[in-house]
């Protein structure tokens, strides 16, 4: 109950290891403003809430100019760390889309070192507060698309440690333009419109209510001479004197309280950073830089052991892979030394059957020379039989030919003949019937001349003329038959003749197809014999 302020934020510190303490304080509200706790009163005293607990907020009230340079302890680092990513992820803070990508994958970084794509699968971020609702809201993206923006920048990162990560992303924030800046609502007249004062580690600047990010008037530290309040009204005395005096009021007298106590602190902080360090803080530097270079030395330790052992597990993995290659190897070998040995039995044994196959084949080679002898034996005798044949048959053909003349003479003769029997015929034919003709004029003439009567020796004349008539006729008709008999016997002579020729034709032309199969079997006989292996053992010839 007797505790004051410093009491209280003691304890803070040192529960969590914070020496360099003059960046933070113990911040509670006051209705709808804050206030920082004042360490040389009683908290009880103050206008803390009434509330049972009271609730305090351990934030930074003072911001360094640059974090890498004033930053000592890694603590410090890691609250300034948490307590600017959450202004930038509530806002308080401006940040643009894309730097608001690129302090999301430091703040991974820290958070889950080394990118590893086996451990950390799509969607690991998707419980994390990385990005401000405005960046969002700007952009039709997805958190899957998000993710991976921030994924492909954190893989980058690869080899940073966490207090460097967070290093890394104050770097980067203290660029922006609303960074350690406390802003407050003033009017530069009672009736004026409203204004903004920021109030930071470079001095005080004035802002249009719209607009926090580029101040329309500023006063540097180094050119303050004055800071002071009555009530409402603060005044701003400038180091020269010429410049005017800047006045504005407040709403509240708490606040120029406020006001005032940020500017006494950011201005003393001012002015210790360009002094020499007290011993305190150069003990502090020199410890963090022993424990920098403690912690790189372990780091540099564990990276190489670490890699010692993923180049142990790559080396294991390659042996491995190397034992089941030679396995596959040896059994692949033991297998082609199986099928090899069969191959060779079934070699051996196709080379018996090829041996025995070879007897047989020179055995029959010697038969074939033998039959090829006798064929070459009976191909000349199939020459001179067929020299004999041919002259056979032009002796044929020539007696074809006389017999056909023969034929032709015996025709035009029998022509001839025929020609004199039909004109004998008719001469007959006339005769007969001019000799009707006398008789029928003899008979008719003998009564009527009343002549003697007639003679038996007359009729016995005239039966000698019929007789003498009767004869040749006879005589044509045997002699038209002879010829006719001649002329047949002629035919079936010349007919029998032309099936001896067709008879000798034939036997010619079958002596020719003998005598060309024969001289091809001579050819395939006499030609070069080769003989080849067939993928199954056998002979081919």
């Amino acid at each position: 109950v007797k505790w004051k302020g410093k009491d209280l934020f003691d304890l803070v510190c040192r529960t969590i290891g914070l020496r360099e303490t003059w960046f933070f304080g113990l911040r509670y509200m006051v209705k709808d403003t804050y206030a920082w706790l004042k360490p040389d009163k009683r908290v009880l005293d103050q206008d803390v809430p009434k509330d049972s607990p009271i609730t305090f907020h351990f934030l930074a009230k003072f911001f360094p100019e640059k974090v890498e340079d004033e930053l000592v302890q890694e603590i410090t680092q890691h609250l300034f760390f948490l307590q600017v990513k959450k202004q930038i992820l509530d806002e308080e803070i401006f940040c643009s889309p894309e730097a608001s990508v690129l302090l999301a994958s430091y703040a991974v970084q820290a958070k889950y070192g080394d990118y590893d794509p086996n451990f950390h699968k799509p969607g690991f971020l998707a419980q994390d507060e990385l990005l401000p609702k405005r960046v969002l809201m700007q952009y039709q993206m997805t958190p899957d698309m998000w993710e991976e923006k921030i994924t492909a920048w954190y893989a980058e990162h690869r080899g940073i440690a966490r207090d460097e990560a967070e290093m890394e992303y104050l770097k980067i924030a203290q660029d922006l333009d609303m960074y350690g800046v406390s802003y407050f609502s003033i009017t530069q007249n009672k009736r004026d419109t409203e204004l903004l004062l920021g109030v930071d580690a470079q001095g005080l600047h004035i802002y249009s209510p719209n607009s926090k990010l580029n101040p329309n008037k500023s006063f540097p530290w180094s050119g303050i001479r004055n800071i002071s309040y009555s009530e409402k009204e603060f005044t701003i005395k400038p180091l020269e004197k010429k410049k005017d005096v800047f006045k504005f009021y407040s709403s509240q007298l708490r606040v120029n309280k406020l006001i005032l106590q940020l500017c006494i602190g950011n201005h003393d902080l001012f002015m210790r950073r360009r002094k020499v360090d007290s011993i305190e803080v150069q003990q502090m530097k020199a410890q963090a830089k022993e424990e920098k270079a403690r912690k790189k030395m372990e780091r540099q330790i564990l990276a190489r052991e670490k890699q010692m052992r993923e180049d142990a597990e790559r080396a294991k993995e390659e042996m491995e892979r190397r034992l089941f290659q030679l396995q596959d190897e040896a059994r692949m070998a033991n297998e082609a030394l199986l099928r090899s040995e069969e191959t060779a039995d079934l070699l051996a044994e196709k080379a018996q059957i090829a041996e025995e196959e070879a007897k047989l084949l020179a055995h029959k080679a010697a038969e074939a020379e033998q039959e090829r002898q006798r064929l070459e034996v009976a191909a000349i005798k199939t020459k001179e039989e067929k020299r004999l044949m041919e002259q056979k048959m032009r002796e044929a053909e020539q007696l074809a030919v006389k017999l056909v003349e023969q034929s032709e003479r015996r025709s035009k003769e029998a022509d001839h003949l025929k020609q004199d029997l039909n004109e004998a015929k008719d001469a007959e034919r006339r005769a007969k019937q001019k000799l009707l003709e006398i008789s029928k004029t003899t008979y008719q003439a003998a009564p009527a001349c009343a002549g003697p009567p007639v003679s038996p020796d007359s009729d016995a004349s005239a039966d000698g003329s019929f007789l003498r008539m009767d004869f040749k006729d006879s005589d044509m008709k045997r002699l038209s038959m002879e010829i006719e008999r001649e002329r047949l016997e002629y035919m079936e002579r010349s007919k029998h003749l032309q099936d001896q020729l067709k008879e000798l034709k034939s036997e010619i032309e079958s002596l020719k197809l003998e005598e060309q199969q024969q001289a091809g079997l001579y050819t395939l006989l006499t030609e070069p014999r080769h003989v080849h292996g067939d993928a199954r053992g056998g002979i081919l010839y």
